[in-house]
């Protein structure tokens, strides 16, 4: 790679970084909302569809995710080893979970709304995370995805003054945000079930098309991983060649 290239691309990577940030830090600001009640919630998730599901903020969202995907998978392509100290570990694996936390939130709001008219808000969606038995799940791909980011960022600023600074103040967010999501979102739950005393059954279009969703989410989740697993072994074979000695 031409070296003028490399500052443009780390550029662009933290760019696309940035932008998913902000919309995992949206996003668990909004579970942390329903601490305060499930309306709140309701209205703050309307804030986010009417932002994220219109053209720029779409144009933004998924271009943000593709163009960072596609940088990440050229590192892991053209990486000349893998000892990696730990924090860069956990930063590969948490962004590396980050696109199944997206690929199921774009199937089962954005694509069921697009293709099936589905409107997503908190009560339906929480009586289909709980009918499924995946709201423990959804919980757990929040917080990669949040470390990948957070780890991210203050790679490239923990060498300002500023920012060694503002450490403490940086490392409660980084805990506390995901804790308060947590909550958020299990209050939004006790909410949803003290409503009902029977719950009800998830939205009628979800349950039309279910398995057409799974198997779009199915899909994407394997063409992503063989996308990763294409680009890991196409650069441990370039290693290996380049490794082995050259006939005279």
């Amino acid at each position: 790679m031409r070296a003028e290239l490399r500052p443009l691309l780390r550029r662009l990577q933290l760019g696309s970084g940035v932008v998913l940030l902000i919309y995992l830090s949206l996003h668990l600001v909004n579970h942390a909302l329903g601490i305060w009640s499930l309306d709140l919630a309701g209205r703050g998730l309307m804030l986010a569809l009417w932002v994220w599901h219109s053209v720029p903020g779409t144009i933004l969202l998924y271009g943000a995710a593709l163009l960072h995907f596609a940088l990440a998978v050229r590192t892991i392509y053209g990486r000349r080893h893998w000892a990696l100290p730990p924090d860069e570990w956990i930063r590969l694996w948490a962004g590396l979970s980050l696109p199944l936390l997206l690929i199921r939130h774009a199937v089962t709001t954005r694509l069921a709304a697009s293709l099936y008219g589905f409107e997503p808000n908190y009560e339906r969606i929480v009586i289909s995370l709980i009918t499924s038995g995946t709201q423990g799940l959804q919980l757990a791909l929040l917080a990669p995805g949040w470390i990948h980011g957070c780890l991210g960022v203050w790679f490239r600023l923990r060498h300002h003054p500023a920012a060694q600074r503002a450490r403490p103040v940086l490392f409660a967010l980084l805990v506390l945000l995901p804790l308060l999501s947590a909550v958020g979102f299990l209050r939004m739950k006790r909410a949803v079930v003290a409503m009902h005393a029977v719950l009800p059954a998830p939205d009628s279009k979800l349950l039309t098309h279910q398995l057409a969703l799974d198997t779009w989410r199915h899909s994407l989740v394997t063409l992503y991983l063989a996308v990763l697993a294409s680009a890991l072994l196409a650069g441990l074979l370039r290693n290996w060649l380049e490794s082995r000695p050259r006939s005279a």
